[in-house]
This record gives structure tokens, sequence and C-alpha cells, in this order.
């Protein structure tokens, strides 16, 4: 008997202290991981009852702000978006029933002032009467989110706009979109079946393509390509290539044409400003492993480092250890078609790459946290990602997409008085009439502004739509508008 009873005991006890454990594990090892859950709706509740700062655009516009509420429920704020459609990709929603996302989920102790230095503050605000929130600045420019919202108009697409010398957002706009004023309200019933009729829409409106979606980039990725090859040694800008119509893929019978079946070829530099596929399908066999390597300084194959939630996509390219025996896909990855799919915020990083000679920041939506007062209280700091290229070889990429600007496929960017320098890419799909896209930044001597642009199925110009037709004149109005022009 007495040996039964001390097994029971001892097996007490083990469950005590896996029991303890588990205490300690949830409340101090996982805690701030599950307050910050956004399906943890007790977290949601103790937030959603607690004074929040707004969320405010590098130049003043209110875009998130919580005000007092008694609708008869036991919430005492309500949370609104005052431009209802423009920033909810970036700026997320805070919702009792669904938790938070974007900004609102990322800074979210900034927000109802548990951030260190907001806390310090707050022991003045005791005696001021003030509550010790924190505003939100967005890196993001309101009046060019308004023109990219303009110009890609009602056609499906991202257009996202960057400093690329600090790796802060200007802008960040996806169509399909929606108003997350919905899902912020207090009402469980209303919530949920907004919530599912966003869900349930084909077009995915709640989707940020522009960071969440992926798609093959077509000759933007030449950017890669013509980089990747001068780095390496494999060419220099003069290397001359054939002038010809087709380039057979080994291991098959198919042939890789370049557009609309056109004869091309030259050197290097003219070949990109053609954006002759013979070419930079010829330098991804050429390439061979090394465009892996190549590509992944890029950011290929890793997730951007961008503060929101839901994390960005990673993009892909060309698998480590397949050249043998997956020779085509590198000539297809060499014109951003075959195994090659990124977002357009890694395409705009690309660009900014290539502008800042060869050194790509780490991009961030958020530029700096303010008290009560308005006084700067944390700045989010800059941070470099990646070195992908020598700056001599980003000083030769871009020169040749200056070209591409003033006398290639994307003259449609030009602005006056003002050196662009910009790549052009026609994506065919699976399904559906090509992607337009278009990588740009200026002024190409001293760049502000990194931008890529991505029209889904050509827009309103379908088949007949080309990057430098469709995506070159949104790219062009969001940049004149940052340079003043």
């Amino acid at each position: 008997m007495n040996r039964a009873i001390g097994r029971v005991g001892t097996a007490v006890i083990a469950l005590m202290l896996v029991l303890v454990g588990m205490l300690t594990y949830l409340q101090v090892i996982h805690a701030d991981d599950l307050a910050n859950d956004p399906r943890n709706v007790r977290a949601a509740l103790k937030d959603i009852n607690l004074p929040r700062g707004p969320i405010v655009t590098t130049d003043g516009e209110v875009v998130a702000r919580s005000v007092p509420v008694d609708d008869g429920t036991e919430f005492d704020y309500q949370r609104e978006y005052p431009h209802g459609n423009l920033y909810p990709q970036v700026v997320g929603y805070q919702s009792f029933v669904l938790g938070s996302t974007g900004v609102e989920r990322t800074y979210n102790d900034h927000l109802v002032g548990r951030d260190p230095a907001l806390r310090l503050e707050g022991i003045g605000d005791v005696f001021s009467g003030q509550e010790a929130v924190g505003t939100v600045v967005l890196s993001l420019d309101h009046q060019l989110q308004e023109i990219a919202r303009d110009a890609l108009g009602d056609q499906r697409g991202s257009v996202v706009a960057l400093d690329p010398t600090t790796g802060e957002i200007l802008a960040m706009y996806s169509n399909p979109t929606y108003d997350p004023s919905g899902l912020a309200g207090h009402d469980t019933k209303q919530i949920n079946q907004v919530y599912k009729f966003l869900s349930a829409l084909p077009d995915k409106p709640d989707l940020s393509r522009a960071y969440r979606e992926r798609y093959a980039p077509g000759s933007t990725f030449k950017t890669v390509t013509a980089s990747v090859a001068l780095e390496t040694g494999l060419a220099t800008p003069e290397t001359p290539y054939p002038e010809i119509r087709s380039l057979d893929l080994p291991l098959t019978d198919a042939e890789l044409s370049n557009f609309g079946g056109q004869s091309c070829g030259g050197t290097l530099a003219v070949s990109f400003r053609r954006s002759c596929n013979t070419t930079f399908g010829q330098i991804g066999l050429d390439l061979a492993e090394a465009f892996v390597a190549g590509a992944a300084a890029f950011g290929i194959g890793d997730v951007p480092p961008i503060d929101l939630v839901p994390e960005a996509a990673l993009s892909i390219g060309p698998r480590a250890g397949t050249f043998q025996d997956e020779q085509p896909q590198f000539a297809l990855a060499g014109i951003g078609q075959g195994p090659v799919s990124t977002t357009p915020l890694q395409m705009a990083l690309i660009a900014a790459g290539i502008a800042n000679g060869g050194v790509i920041m780490e991009p961030h939506v958020v530029k700096e946290i303010r008290d009560a007062d308005g006084d700067v209280v944390r700045t989010i700091p800059v941070r470099e990602w990646k070195t992908a290229i020598s700056p001599v070889t980003a000083q030769a990429v871009g020169a040749m997409m200056v070209s591409v600007v003033e006398d290639g496929t994307g003259t449609a960017a030009q602005i006056s008085g003002v050196t662009v320098a910009g790549k052009t890419g026609t994506a065919q799909t699976d399904t559906g009439d090509p992607h337009a896209w278009f990588v740009a930044f200026a002024p190409a001597e001293a760049p502000t502004i990194a931008i890529a642009v991505l029209v889904e199925h050509g827009g309103s110009f379908g088949s007949e739509a080309t990057g430098g037709r469709v995506a070159a004149p949104i790219a062009a109005a969001v940049m004149r508008a940052h340079l003043g022009r």
C-alpha cells in the first residue's frame, strides 16, 4: 500500500512540476508572443479599451485615430480610418474580434504608451492630465499615396516607392483595396460578416499585392541578370551578343524568342536597352550556378524585413544545384520568367539597391514615434539589408537603365529636366494577358526615389499591354510628384 501511495505521490509531484513549467513558459518565456498574437482576444480587448495614439503620414495627415464613444458596449473608444481604402494594406486595422494587422499591430506598444520612452514621458503626464500614448509617424507621403492610387486607377496591381538611401517607404498602394472601418467596430456579428465578405472576393482586396503576392517580373529582372554578369566578370557593357530571333533551350526542343519574334542583339548595353530575350537567356545559361548566388545577393530567397504584419512574401529564383538538369530554367530566369517570382516590394528594393551604389537598405513604413507633446522619442533606425553589387557595377547598370528611358522601351517615364533610370517588363502568365512592369529611380545621378509598378494582366490594355506602355506612365506620375515636377 505504501509503495502504491508513493507512486501516486511521485506522479502528482511530476504533474505539478510540469504545470509549473508550463505556467513559467506561458507567463514568462512566451508572454510577449501570446500578448501580440492577433487571435488573443483578451489582449485585443485590453488594448481597445486603452487610449490609443494616432497614426499619421510624414506630411501630417491622420490616417488612424481613436475617439471616445458611448455606443452601449463595454468599449470606451472607437478606432477610425479617415481615408477609407487608401492605407489599409499598410496601416492595417485594430479589431477586438480579429486582432490587429499592419502598423496597428507592429507598433501597438507605441500606440498605447507601453514603449519605455513613452512611459518616462508618462510620469510628467500624470500631472498634466495628458495620456501617455504615442503618435506613430509613417514614412509615407500622403500626396504620393494619392497619386499612386489615382495613376493606377481601377487596374489591379501595386505601386511601391521608397527612398533608396534610407529604405523609407514613400508610397505603397495596392488595388483592389478595402475600407477597414467595418472591421474596427464593436458589433461582433457585423465584423464577422464584413470579414467573410472580403475573404470570399476573388480579387482578394484584403491582400497587399505590394509585399504579399508574387509575380513573374519579366524583363525588369534583367537588371539582376545584367548586374550578376558584370559583377562576376562574365561580361562588360561592351561584350557582344549575336543578333538572332531565338535561342535554342538546352535539353529540349523549345526556343526562347524575342518580343514580337524580332531579331535582337548587340553589346550587353544595347541588348539591355532593346530588352533582348535571347541575350539574357544566354547570360542565364552562361552564369549557371553563379546566377543563384548573384540573385540571392539582391534578396531573392529571403524575406524582406519590412516592419509590417503579416510579414512579406519571399521572392524566388533559380535553385542551387539544379543547373545540369534544369538548364532551360536558368535561361528563363535570365529574362525574369520560369522559376523567378517576386513581389513589387522586392523589385523596388532591387531598383533601390542599384540606385544606392549596390547596397539595399532595410525597408520600413514608419519613420518615428512622437509623444503627446509632439516630441520625437524614438527614430526608426536606418540599416543595410544586402550588399548586392559593387558601386562600379551599380553605376554601369544604372547607365544602361538611363538608356532604356532615354532611347529604349521606357520613354514614357521621361521627366523634363530629370534623368530617369528604368527598366520595363512584360511578363507572360500561365493564364490571361501578360503583367506590365516598370522599375526606376531618379534623379539618376543622385537618386531620392526608387519605384516598382505592377499592373496585373496588362490592366486596361489587356493583351496589347507592355511595361513601357502601361506601367511606366504610372511610375512617372509618382516620381514627378516626388521631385516637384
